[in-house]
């Protein structure tokens, strides 16, 4: 918390907090969201909550933490979510904020002159995945809950591959020993093995030397991967 008040500077106006996060799976703890909560009030910031993953967590309950279990009325958090990960449907750009009536208007403007809204087909799919898509969520989780072991855990039997287990999200974010230039090995092992991963360079500077896997798979397929991983890891 620390290293975050000594980026603030007189031009901040607000914190943008992604939790669970892509690409490392970080999860914000109740005592985290508080830390981040009073921080912002005692300097006059925004809060922009990306929520977009708190159905895929792994550390019990229906969701993860979230800055609605700790918020009280007056603190300024405008709370972002999206049916693209919860729902399977990426590529639809269908969402909804969560935000203080005050900012209605602006988000009406924004709306209006940015994409005019969404079209009805989109509508209709939304409705029907908050309608009817419970049990598709629950398989979801199901599946990334038991890959995530699997992956995981074969990756760390190896002694070679930094990485922990994610409390959310769908990613395992991955170092291995040796590479540092993650896009020359995300090229090379999708050559050699037929794993697709992504570079960590994608998310910036901090991420050069990782690759960011994704579990969100049928187990069988996610145990084929890191049977491939680990025997390209190992030969390294």
């Amino acid at each position: 918390m620390e290293r975050l008040e000594q980026a603030i500077t007189p031009r901040t106006r607000g914190l943008f907090i992604n939790t669970p996060s892509n690409p490392t799976g970080w999860t914000a703890t109740h005592e985290d969201l508080k830390a981040i909560l009073e921080l912002a009030r005692r300097h006059g910031l925004w809060i922009l909550a990306d929520e977009i993953y708190a159905l895929y967590y792994y550390g019990g309950g229906h969701r993860a933490p979230s800055f609605l279990d700790v918020m009280v009325e007056g603190d300024r958090v405008l709370f972002a979510n999206s049916f693209s990960k919860n729902w399977s449907m990426t590529g639809w750009r269908v969402g909804w904020i969560v935000a203080p009536p005050e900012t209605g208007q602006v988000f009406e403007n924004l709306i209006q002159y940015s994409t005019s809204g969404v079209a009805q087909f989109m509508q209709r799919g939304a409705v029907a995945a908050l309608d009817l898509g419970d049990g598709f969520v629950r398989e979801n989780f199901e599946r990334a809950a038991k890959s995530r072991d699997l992956l995981c855990d074969a990756l760390i039997a190896t002694n070679r591959v930094e990485t922990l287990k994610p409390e959310g999200a769908l990613y395992a974010f991955l170092k291995i020993d040796g590479i540092t230039d993650s896009r020359q090995a995300a090229l090379d092992i999708v050559d050699r093995t037929g794993v697709a991963l992504a570079p960590g360079s994608a998310f910036g500077k901090g991420g050069e030397s990782f690759l960011r896997a994704c579990f969100l798979r049928n187990p069988k397929q996610i145990e084929e991967a890191a049977d491939r991983l680990c025997r390209y890891i190992l030969a390294l």
